[in-house]
């Protein structure tokens, strides 16, 4: 018997979560198990108030450009449930519930990180305590951290990856004009794993040029190795570019930004995470006394959409699809790539929530130089298939259309 599908967005939104929620449409619409598609506004949050629409009714252009429209068009939340054991979170669950037999759900996506897997593990395993049947809940991968275990990479993380290494690019050849002696200091996301700083080093592969240090979360950062670090590089020339993780940590854990940082967490207990170029700028500036400038890409990394990695939404599209047509014998699992290199490919395959929720999947030891101050070549050649191809976006009046839901 077909039952109805409902989708969901949540965490932080990338540039490609929207090419996935294409791909669980088209997925839904080929599927014989499916009969409507539904989106979820504001994920979680939505379900428990009913704020929902019908996703059956687009037509190819407006797919066309949710396709290639940055963050989660169908808004996202952080909203964490409480353990499907607690009896004071027994009202939420039987709200869910509630909402999926009414509406008929028997497909239930939710496109995220970490903490999404959480909610599916979770809904999994209140469905199996109570005897609940007929619901077959499925995780999607999205994060540009590529951080999520039960995944050779993920959604959204090529097409961050290749804006920070063209900022960097660029930032590096701005900067290479002058002789006065100088360094700057790039902040990119990272709170636990150095994926995207390593993806600062990428330009080396083209021209032999970047950064000249790369500090990721994973290799314990001390400061007065730092200097050291940068005295070295001052003899091979004058202006330096140094890439650093927001999460770098010294020996004792606390962060290198903690100084500047407000505190403030999320539902999940992540602190938010700016200022370490900040506090490592006006370091550089009283020992070396030269010019020194802090550059925090900040949130262009995750919706620069104007510069898409073709295979990262080919792959985005394609595991949302996926996940649609695996859905009958997927349920508590994640949907997650499954790499091959020579040529490089991917493939889709089911991995169990429970094994992948609330885990980190960070830099392996041998990506990083033996100094912890720069990545490898390995690291680099990890990467590269990622970030490859144009995706073709579409324009008008000079600028990127976006596709928008309406409040309605």
């Amino acid at each position: 018997m077909r039952q109805n599908a409902i989708v969901g967005q949540s965490g932080g939104p990338t540039s490609a979560i929207n090419a996935t929620l294409v791909g669980v449409i088209a997925g839904a619409r080929e599927a014989r198990h499916i009969d409507r598609i539904y989106g979820a506004r504001n994920g979680i949050e939505g379900m428990l108030e009913g704020r929902f629409l019908d996703l059956g009714n687009l037509n190819d252009e407006a797919l066309l450009l949710l396709k290639q429209t940055p963050a989660a068009a169908l808004g996202s939340c952080r909203k964490k449930l409480p353990p499907p054991d607690d009896p004071a979170g027994k009202a939420i669950f039987e709200k869910l519930f509630a909402f999926f037999e009414a509406k008929n759900i028997g497909y239930f996506f939710y496109i995220g990180g970490n903490d999404s897997m959480d909610t599916v593990a979770k809904l999994t395993a209140y469905a199996k305590a109570h005897r609940i049947e007929g619901i077959s809940f499925v995780g999607i991968p999205k994060t540009i951290d590529n951080d999520l275990e039960g995944t050779s990479h993920t959604p959204g993380f090529g097409s961050a990856a290749k804006y920070i290494a063209t900022s960097v690019q660029e930032i590096l050849r701005d900067t290479a004009v002058y002789t006065v002696k100088a360094v700057t200091i790039v902040e990119i996301m990272g709170r636990d794993a150095g994926w995207l700083t390593a993806a600062t080093a990428l330009p080396r592969l083209l021209s032999g040029v970047s950064p000249d240090l790369v500090y990721l979360p994973e290799a314990v950062f001390d400061i007065e190795r730092f200097f050291g670090d940068l005295e070295k590089a001052f003899f091979r020339h004058s202006n330096l570019v140094v890439a650093v993780s927001e999460g770098i940590r010294y020996a004792d854990g606390r962060y290198v930004g903690e100084g500047t940082q407000s505190g403030a967490a999320d539902a999940f207990g992540h602190r938010y995470l700016q200022g370490t170029a900040k506090a490592l700028e006006a370091a550089v500036k009283e020992r070396f006394g030269c010019k020194v400038r802090s550059v925090e890409l900040n949130l262009p990394q995750r919706c620069a959409a104007h510069l898409l990695s073709a295979t990262d939404i080919a792959e985005s599209f394609g595991v949302g699809r996926a996940a649609a047509e695996l859905s009958p014998v997927a349920s508590g699992c994640m949907i997650g790539y499954e790499r091959k290199d020579d040529p490089y490919s991917v493939s889709y395959r089911p991995v169990e929530v429970s094994e992948i929720a609330n885990k980190i999947r960070l830099v392996p030891r041998e990506f990083i130089n033996e100094e912890g101050n720069h990545v490898t070549d390995a690291c680099l050649e990890y990467l590269k298939p990622l970030i490859a191809g144009e995706y073709p976006v579409l324009y008008r009046d000079g600028l990127p259309r976006h596709f928008v839901f309406s409040l309605d």
